[in-house]
């Protein structure tokens, strides 16, 4: 539990003191994405079949500060440093580390007695798996949104 209120802090400390690259409507747009993507996801690995779960089995009020105040700032930072315009090749490492960091995090999220994390039929290969789709979603979706906004 340690260490999801030290997460908490961290990245929104970084998120609102970092130089921003991102309009503010384009980080609203990114901070409910994020939630809603985790939501929907977690109803059915987490809810319905109980692939992993936060803190306790079931619905409870702790989920909601995961899905608003830890997860979203993390795709924030994620897409604020974003390398749009280098190469290929960095656009590939920068998400590679980052699959490798939040990875990392997982595994630490694991670990009793700080972490909050756990595992029902959920492997750590399908996370590492899916993190990378989920990063390419999100890009994709943050350059709808800078497309809908060159439209105004």
């Amino acid at each position: 539990m340690v260490l999801f209120f030290v997460s908490i802090i961290l990245v929104n400390t970084v998120t609102y003191k970092m130089n921003k690259n991102l309009t503010k409507n384009q980080m609203v747009h990114i901070w409910a994405f994020s939630m809603i993507l985790e939501i929907i996801f977690d109803i059915f690995i987490d809810e319905k079949t109980h692939g992993y779960w936060y803190f306790w089995k079931g619905i409870d009020w702790t989920n909601v500060l995961v899905y608003t105040v830890l997860i979203p700032p993390v795709c924030v930072i994620f897409l604020n440093y974003y390398p749009f315009h280098l190469s290929w090749n960095k656009r590939i490492g920068y998400l590679f580390i980052w699959v490798l960091c939040i990875s990392a995090y997982e595994l630490l999220s694991l670990q009793q007695p700080w972490g909050y994390f756990h595992y029902g039929w959920w492997k750590f290969i399908y996370s590492v798996l899916l993190d990378p789709i989920l990063f390419f979603i999100l890009l994709a979706y943050y350059k709808w949104i800078c497309k809908i906004e060159k439209m105004n």
